[in-house]
């Protein structure tokens, strides 16, 4: 072969590889998954079951930054309140529902720096409910060490500060669970970061002192469910990993404070866009589940969905082997949570989407996927408005015992409209069809 044929072929694959790469790396979303057809992932057929949408209270001056919301008795009377960790004012809030039917917000914990996530336990069993801010220190990328673990212990009618873990990088969650088996509750924590990151437990030496242990060195993760994965009566960790690589961990418990660590699954596609982590037995059979939703674009500068993005179910098939499912196909999906909306037995997923085609104003930003109790799901479209959520929570919220929802808006992107805060949508039950 002459000199000229050689060096012209070489070229060829100096442009041909960097293209095929470009085509074929978005539809292969994990190691061994055959690629999934996208059919869209915009818009979907209008919920049977009704949902009342209202705002929980008047917007702020300025695009809302909400990072975090649930459901949950915080104050123990037996009606459930909605939490918000609100970025743009760097507080938590609460909002109760009063006597003439609307919402009240009361700010519970102020001057907390870009909180990512609030987890709500009573940490020192003494009865009440205290409050673990995860605090980012900065919403958008920066690898400074400007994350804490910040807990207030609830004293009466106050909460009591205590940082609990510092000099570390942007936190995004904590979880509690008893992990050395000593009686009391330990910590495990995502340090996000940026380029650097880790996960941690933290191990409860009494008197909201905590002494931190390494788990895994990685940047970008995002939640760290806990729970007995195994079966074998203690709890593990898993965790998802989104910003070098998009990697699914599980930490075993080997008791005494020992883990073994395992990496359950990792994809090619390094742009998944991995966005959270929810544990759930899905298919009720007596094991926990993991679910994944993908479609975090925040690193590019024009979001747009991609063909890859929506919804993983990680079915637990014991002995630490999860199989991997596609459930939904929503465009930007960003959270996720599972409860039974319909009152049918079965156990649904709520999604929520950040980055769908917002341009187009029935675009979806909610979506219920119905089990029909063969872990067969249909996305049904519960809302288009507001748009660019970030999380959501299931629960009752007005006593009814229907399970409602909640979700908050993280305006970063454009366009700004549709714009939200945090909004709910009331369970109105199974419409009648004629």
């Amino acid at each position: 072969m002459s000199q000229k044929v050689t060096v012209c072929l070489l070229l060829i694959l100096v442009v041909l590889i960097p293209v095929l790469t470009w085509f074929f790396l978005p539809v292969l979303p994990s190691l061994g998954q055959a690629p999934e057809v996208f059919s869209g992932g915009t818009s979907y057929p209008a919920s049977p079951v009704g949902w009342k949408p209202l705002k929980l209270a008047a917007d702020p001056p300025g695009l809302p930054l909400i990072t975090n919301v649930q459901i949950v008795d915080i104050d123990g009377d037996g009606q459930n309140e909605v939490l918000a960790c609100d970025s743009a004012q760097s507080v938590l809030s609460v909002f109760r529902s009063n006597p003439q039917g609307g919402w009240d917000e009361e700010v519970l914990l102020k001057d907390l720096a870009a909180p990512g996530h609030a987890t709500v336990v009573d940490i020192d069993q003494d009865g009440d409910q205290d409050i673990i801010i995860s605090i980012l220190g900065n919403l958008t990328p920066d690898d400074r060490v400007i994350g804490r673990v910040e807990l207030y212990e609830r004293q009466g009618d106050k909460y009591i500060k205590h940082v609990i873990l510092n000099d570390v990088r942007r936190v995004a969650d904590v979880q509690p669970g008893d992990f050395d088996g000593d009686g009391d509750l330990d910590l495990a924590v995502a340090v996000f970061g940026y380029n650097r990151g880790r996960v941690l437990w933290l191990e409860n030496r009494g008197d909201f002192k905590f002494r931190d242990h390494e788990l895994l060195n990685a940047p970008g993760t995002i939640h760290v469910p806990v729970a007995d994965y195994d079966g074998d009566g203690d709890l593990d960790i898993a965790a998802i990993v989104t910003q070098d690589e998009e990697e699914l961990w599980a930490f075993e418990n080997l008791g005494e404070g020992k883990f073994k660590k395992r990496r359950l699954w990792y994809t090619v596609n390094l742009d998944l866009g991995g966005a959270g982590l929810v544990k759930a037995d899905l298919d009720q059979d007596g094991d926990e589940d993991l679910i994944l939703p993908a479609g975090d674009n925040l690193e590019d500068l024009d979001a747009y969905p991609q063909p890859y993005h929506g919804c993983y179910w990680f079915e637990n098939k014991g002995n630490w082997e999860f199989e991997l499912k596609r459930i939904s196909d929503l465009a930007g999906t960003y959270a996720a949570d599972v409860a039974d909306m319909d009152a049918d037995g079965d156990l649904d997923v709520v999604l929520v989407s950040m980055t769908n085609d917002w341009y187009d104003p029935t675009t979806a930003s909610v979506v219920w996927l119905e089990n029909d109790g063969k872990q067969n799901f249909k996305t049904w479209q519960i809302a288009s408005d507001p748009i660019h959520l970030v999380t959501v929570a299931t629960g009752d919220l007005d006593g009814d015992g229907k399970t409602d929802l909640v979700a908050g808006a993280l305006n970063m992107r454009k366009p700004y409209e549709r714009v939200g805060r945090v909004s709910a949508w009331l369970n109105q039950g199974q419409e009648v069809k004629p």
